[in-house]
């Protein structure tokens, strides 16, 4: 498809995809001649990428380029390769390791880590992202005087495992690993609104359901 169908496809202008083009978010496409490229349905899917990315996700041109980077990097493994994807989106401060509730949180973390038997977690503990987010709130709770500790965050987290279960599950239905890769970073930007939704929605219907509308 010429330059024109890809933007009437995508929804996006010719503008926005030429910007896409310079920054090096979308590949270039066959050249034609010294005016014209033809684009194909991987440009499309890509686009559609960039765009969720970018407006749903909102994130940074600098920070869509390194994300899309480790996605295009087929020297990597599948797990590097999304672990690596999904590090580049933007991630939590580094926790005050001298802080009381920091320390405290962080025992239970482990605890909690260690009784999942999640050995990957516990293996990348001092540099994972999320890890790091994981322990930033659990302390908040802590120093808000509530006990949060492995025992109520393993319901939590078993419930955080099925999801990934169906994400990896949907994530296989694609044939390439590149797409398989988008596919996850896309589910990451787009599903954590979704649960978040649903789990506030979840709290509404418990409540009215325990406590009528008194």
């Amino acid at each position: 498809m010429r330059l024109a169908e890809l933007s009437a496809r995508s929804g996006v202008s010719t503008a926005t995809i030429k910007y896409y083009l310079r920054e090096g978010l979308l590949p270039p496409g066959r050249q034609v001649n010294t005016t014209t490229a033809d684009y194909d349905e991987e440009h499309l899917r890509r686009l559609r990428l960039v765009r969720a990315m970018i407006h749903v996700g909102r994130l940074p041109v600098a920070t869509v380029r390194e994300v899309l980077g480790h996605i295009d990097d087929d020297s990597l493994g599948r797990t590097i390769r999304l672990g690596a994807a999904l590090w580049a989106l933007p991630q939590a401060a580094e926790p005050d390791e001298e802080d009381e509730y920091v320390q405290a949180a962080r025992t239970e973390v482990d605890r909690l880590l260690a009784a999942l038997d999640w050995t990957n977690a516990q293996a990348l503990t001092t540099i994972s992202p999320s890890y790091r987010s994981l322990v930033l709130a659990v302390a908040a709770f802590r120093r808000l005087g509530y006990g949060w500790g492995a025992e109520l965050l393993a319901p939590y987290a078993q419930l955080m495992h099925r999801a990934a279960v169906l994400d990896l599950d949907f994530m296989e239905t694609h044939p390439s690993e590149t797409e398989q890769v988008e596919t996850a970073v896309l589910e990451t930007i787009l599903n954590e609104p979704v649960l978040q939704a649903l789990h506030r929605l979840a709290q509404e219907e418990e409540s009215a359901r325990r406590y009528g509308f008194e």
